[in-house]
């Protein structure tokens, strides 16, 4: 599994204006079956996105989002090797 978290290089204003984009490009990465979760970070300084599948794959999707077209956003992959989950997530340990 792999934790994306995204850190705002720009203002909020400058993220808003690429939202959208960013938004359907966060869609397509639950469509490819790949992200299980996300959401803003509280302040409001980046996002969170839990993923899974091939590291390389998930830094060239990462390529194409709007935030690093555009230098909105940078973002730090970290890899877990989940060992425990509670009934249901199972997933997380693939």
């Amino acid at each position: 599994m792999f934790i994306l978290s995204l850190t705002y290089l720009k203002c909020n204003d400058e993220a808003d204006g690429q939202m959208e984009p960013h938004m359907a490009w966060v869609k397509g990465g639950y469509a490819k079956g790949w992200f299980l979760a996300s959401g803003r970070k509280v302040p409001r300084t980046g996002g969170v996105i839990l993923a899974i599948g091939e590291r390389a794959a998930i830094e060239a999707y990462i390529a194409a989002d709007p935030f690093t077209i555009h230098g909105i956003a940078e973002y730090e992959i970290t890899e877990l090797a989940v060992t425990t989950v509670v009934e249901g997530l199972e997933i997380l340990k693939r």
